[in-house]
């Protein structure tokens, strides 16, 4: 994990506090992961928590330092638009990892790892994104980390159209049923997430092209 006092003192502030929050991003996802994979007796939120918190934190300091400071590298609008949409990241995916914990009994059967991975992938992607920022304006490699991005969306929608086939045909218990709709949602706005961040900064990107 990363802490405030690391971020700063080397370029932008604003390019560090966007990477780090990438990083926590992408550090939730990989969470997830985890504890899906993990028994059910080690099974633990904490990792997420530390992520949000992580999370909050930088955000509230990108909107503070756009208050504070004249000149940025990149539009203040800009800035805020990104820092928005990827504060909601590790929130999302926490929410996630609270209703798998919660209802894990119910839904022990149920395969989510390989959505997860798929969510992390995205995470990785717009990790590198945001890093293309600090260097410039590459509209070449910008367009190719985001139409990978998009890659990654529609393989995870359509992965994720198949739990809600199985769901639609073979569940009989109404509650589960709810249950799952209820997660099924929640890993697809997660990944809808990570379509928003990549979406953001290709906009960033053609507007200083």
């Amino acid at each position: 994990m990363f802490s405030l006092q690391t971020i700063f003192g080397k370029g932008d502030k604003f390019y560090g506090l966007l990477e780090a929050s990438a990083a926590a991003a992408h550090e939730s996802t990989r969470a997830l992961v985890e504890l899906l994979q993990a028994p059910a007796g080690q099974r633990s939120l904490d990792k997420f928590k530390l992520s949000r918190q992580l999370e909050k934190e930088l955000s509230a300091k990108i909107s503070q330092e756009l208050v504070n400071t004249f000149v940025t590298a990149l539009e203040p609008e800009d800035i805020e638009a990104l820092n928005s949409v990827l504060y909601k990241i590790p929130k999302t995916v926490e929410k996630f990892a609270e209703r798998f914990i919660i209802a894990s009994e119910r839904i022990g059967d149920v395969d989510f790892v390989s959505r997860a991975i798929m969510l992390e992938k995205s995470c990785e992607v717009i990790e590198q994104m945001v890093g293309l920022l600090r260097k410039g304006i590459n509209m070449e490699a910008t367009k190719g980390l985001n139409d990978k991005m998009q890659a990654i969306e529609a393989e995870a929608d359509r992965l994720i159209l198949e739990m809600y086939r199985d769901s639609y045909t073979r569940e009989t218990d109404p509650m589960r049923y709810l249950i799952l709709k209820d997660m099924f949602e929640i890993l697809e706005k997660a990944i809808d997430r990570c379509r928003d961040v990549g979406n953001v900064i290709y906009q960033i990107v053609l507007k200083n092209s």
